[in-house]
């Protein structure tokens, strides 16, 4: 089965959710996708999608690179760690690859609550990823 077609169902939901600068495109063995949400709730259904497809996200075989537009960050969360930085990652899952970091009670934009375990969060370099929920405390 082509990428192409194993993602349908995740392409054309980003295509109806209105993804702009949507990039779909394979190489290596690995389908692409890229683009920007208008929020933190499409970002997220585009990853609950994903896990339907492939449970876990195990295969390996896509890289889901859609970032949320940044003004739609309202609020602010504080790292609260016991004295460790904390890891942000790519996906919400322990198994996802981390794409950085932020320090014990560093302030970092809170983009949206995406469930009880993880929150989709951007550090002040810009870096935007998943951070386990239970190390954050929102701030006003």
């Amino acid at each position: 089965m082509a990428l192409e077609d194993k993602y349908k169902a995740l392409t054309d939901a980003a295509t109806a959710a209105g993804i702009t600068d949507l990039a779909v495109r394979e190489q290596d063995g690995v389908l692409y996708i890229d683009g920007t949400a208008s929020d933190g709730a499409t970002k997220d259904n585009l990853w609950a999608i994903y896990d339907q497809i492939d449970p876990n996200f195990t295969s390996g075989d896509l890289v889901l690179n859609v970032n949320v537009a940044i003004d739609v960050a309202v609020t602010h969360a504080k790292v609260v760690t016991q004295n460790s930085n904390l890891n942000i990652r790519k996906g919400p899952g322990t198994d996802q690859p981390i794409v950085g970091k932020a320090a014990h009670g560093e302030v970092i934009t809170l983009v949206n609550r995406s469930n009880d375990l993880w929150w989709l969060v951007r550090t002040n370099d810009g870096e935007e990823g998943y951070c386990y929920a239970q190390y954050l405390e929102a701030q006003a």
